[in-house]
C-alpha cells in the first residue's frame, strides 16, 4: 500500500466529496482519481477495496471534523455550566455545517451502513468512539450532563444538521436558538430527574 500522507488525505478529501455530490452509488475508485486530478488507478493504490476507501473516509471525516487547539484553549478558563456547553454544541454544529461534504457524506454512510452491515461495522464503530470521547471530555472539562445527554445530544444534532443541510421546515429560524433551547430542554431535564449519566 502506498505510504505518502499528504496524497492519501488528497483521495480522502476528494472522496468525501464524491460521496456527498454524487452519493454512495457515485463513489468508485475512479471517480475519486477525477475528483482528485489524478492518474487512473492511484485512489486504488491507497486504498485497495471500497471498503478500505470507506474506512480511510470515515478516518478523514474525524480529523477533518476535530476541534483545532486553538478552538479548546479558548475555552479552556471559562466557568463550566450550560453556557460553556451550548457553546461546545455550537462549535460542533458550526464545524459540521461549515464543512457541508465532510457532513453530508456522513449522511450518506450512515444510509449505506443500514443497507450493508460491513458498512455498519466501521461507522458503528467510529460513531461509539466518538461518543465515548464526548463523555470523557464532557465529564473532564466538569460540563452537565453526562452519558445519556450526550447521546440524546448526538441525536438532536443529527437532526438539526439534516434539517439545514437538506430543505428546512423554517428556514428562517436561528440555527443557534435551536441549540440553546435544546441544551436548556436536555440539560433543564437532566438536573430535574437527577441524572448523572
Amino acid at each position: 500500500m502506498a505510504k505518502n500522507d499528504g496524497r492519501r488525505r488528497q483521495l480522502a478529501d476528494a472522496g468525501l466529496a464524491v460521496l456527498a455530490q454524487e452519493g454512495s452509488r457515485g463513489l468508485t475508485h475512479r471517480a475519486v482519481d477525477a475528483a482528485a486530478g489524478v492518474p487512473t488507478g492511484t485512489t486504488s493504490n491507497y486504498f485497495r477495496s471500497r471498503q478500505a476507501l470507506i474506512e480511510g473516509l470515515v478516518e478523514r471525516i474525524g480529523e477533518r471534523l476535530a476541534p483545532t487547539d486553538d478552538d479548546l484553549r479558548r475555552r479552556e478558563g471559562e466557568q463550566p455550566g450550560p453556557a460553556l456547553f451550548a457553546d461546545y454544541v455550537r462549535d460542533i454544529v458550526r464545524r459540521l455545517t461549515t464543512d457541508r461534504d465532510v457532513t453530508l457524506a456522513l449522511f450518506e454512510l450512515r444510509l449505506e451502513a443500514a443497507r450493508r452491515p460491513e458498512v455498519a461495522a466501521v461507522l458503528g464503530a467510529w460513531q461509539r468512539a466518538g461518543l465515548d470521547a464526548d463523555v470523557a471530555f464532557n465529564t473532564g472539562a466538569g460540563l452537565p450532563g453526562g452519558r445519556r445527554e450526550i447521546a440524546l445530544f448526538h441525536y438532536a444534532i443529527d437532526g438539526l444538521l439534516l434539517d439545514r443541510l437538506t430543505t428546512p421546515i423554517d428556514p428562517d429560524s436561528s440555527t443557534d436558538d435551536a441549540i440553546d433551547a435544546l441544551v436548556a430542554g436536555l440539560l433543564g431535564a437532566a438536573d430535574a430527574s437527577g441524572s448523572e449519566g
